[in-house]
């Protein structure tokens, strides 16, 4: 397991670490072994852990047999500890045990504590409020900038933003598309999950072709969704067009070269494609 082995890894080295800064449900036990196996620890003992949730509604749910591998006794399986309705939560077990916990923004961290986006662990957090804060997300600047981007073949800025019209000729030409500059380019970039409006955009589908917009879209998820936009994309090709899958270059050239960034999320613990969006000139419209 990856979190016994970084612990592992830095008790051999013989060096205390300042603190433990864990992510997410895949590294909640962190927290817990901070305050089991390795408490008393020579060199680990007594470390502070810290916690961040990125996304609440991704817990880490296992069956409780698992205890005895992950080398926790029964006494945590109870609902002050990691049982979470019959199964163990690794993201309960890091929210418990970590000194401070901290989320991707102040809304957010507001979000969690209310039943609506608490995902059932809304009273556990309230209880955790005192140590619970709430960090602004950034972007790098220097890799998402417009006047110095790479992937782009025209560079521009605020004060020069010919290079935008080049990067939607680009874009719409990477998708086969017709370039037509009077017609808004729509781009989403995204996973393809509920959480993400792909349900919303979904009940719309067959609207989309009668706006007088071309739509690019750049993601992977469930197959339903992904379905959804294939089918767009083969029944009207001179307006919309799909890829499936991650593409790092390509999404630099959507941000580049859309016009409108759409993001229809259901909730968004901070969201880097609109910050991405502003930075290079793109409208994003969010739910």
């Amino acid at each position: 397991m990856l979190v016994r082995a970084a612990f592992e890894f830095a008790a051999r080295r013989g060096m205390a670490p300042s603190v433990v800064h864990a992510h997410d449900w895949q590294a909640g036990l962190a927290a817990v072994y901070l305050k089991t196996l390795y408490a008393t620890h020579p060199i680990l003992g007594g470390t502070p852990g810290i916690f961040t949730i990125h996304n609440l509604a991704y817990q880490g749910l296992f069956a409780a047999d698992w205890l005895p591998r992950l080398d926790l006794g029964w006494e945590q399986f109870t609902i002050d500890r990691l049982e979470y309705w019959g199964r163990i939560s690794f993201l309960k077990g890091g929210i418990n045990d970590a000194r401070t916990i901290t989320t991707v923004s102040p809304r957010y961290a507001a979000e969690i504590q209310t039943p609506e986006l608490g995902f059932g662990f809304d009273g556990i957090l309230r209880e955790r409020r005192a140590d619970l804060v709430g960090i602004l997300n950034g972007i790098d600047t220097e890799q998402w900038d417009p006047e110095r981007d790479p992937f782009l073949t025209v560079p521009y800025n605020a004060a020069n933003l010919g290079g935008k019209a080049a990067a939607k000729a680009d874009v719409l030409a990477r998708y086969h598309l017709p370039v037509i500059p009077a017609r808004p380019l729509v781009g989403m970039i995204s996973r393809m999950v509920d959480q993400k409006g792909f349900d919303l955009i979904a009940a719309l589908a067959d609207d989309l072709p009668l706006l007088d917009a071309s739509f690019v879209v750049l993601g992977t998820g469930e197959a339903r969704y992904q379905d959804v936009w294939t089918r767009l994309a083969a029944e009207h090709p001179d307006r919309i067009g799909v890829r499936i899958g991650f593409d790092e270059p390509l999404s630099h050239l959507i941000e580049a070269g859309a016009d409108v960034f759409l993001m229809p999320s259901r909730f968004e613990p901070c969201g880097l494609n609109q910050m991405y969006s502003l930075r290079y000139g793109t409208v994003p419209v969010v739910r």
